[in-house]
């Protein structure tokens, strides 16, 4: 059994606290802790835009708190995000998520990350086989 406390984490286990522009990530479980998935609680900061691609993962994301909007920009159509409403990127569907307030999402991807992807220029994570 795998037990973790997120104010631990952000404490003591800096390895496990990941950010970028404008958004911050604590991962809770990773590729190390064999479950096939990772989990992860993010924060975008209020009035940030994020455009992100991951062609190499499959995520599912669930609004913990705030509110924005999430646009496949495949087909233009943009989605409220708000608490309760969860999106899975299930065509690796390439997205723009725009934060009018600060959104705090839980976040799953398959496979897991390791924890030290950053994202690429097209806003994708590198195969989990570059991540090794």
């Amino acid at each position: 059994m795998i037990v973790r406390d997120f104010n631990k984490i952000i404490e003591n286990e800096r390895g496990r606290v990941v950010s970028d522009a404008h958004w911050s990530s604590v991962r809770m479980l990773l590729a190390e802790d064999g479950m096939g998935f990772s989990f992860h609680v993010t924060f975008l900061e209020a009035g940030s835009e994020h455009t992100f691609h991951y062609k190499h993962h499959y995520e599912s994301v669930y609004c913990m708190q705030g509110k924005g909007s999430i646009t496949d920009l495949a087909t233009g159509e943009t989605h409220e995000i708000k608490p309760g409403v969860m999106y899975a990127l299930d065509q690796h569907d390439r997205h723009t998520v725009r934060a009018e307030e600060e959104l705090v999402m839980a976040c799953c991807f398959n496979p897991p990350v390791t924890g030290t992807e950053v994202h690429r220029e097209d806003g994708s994570y590198a195969p989990a086989v570059e991540n090794a």
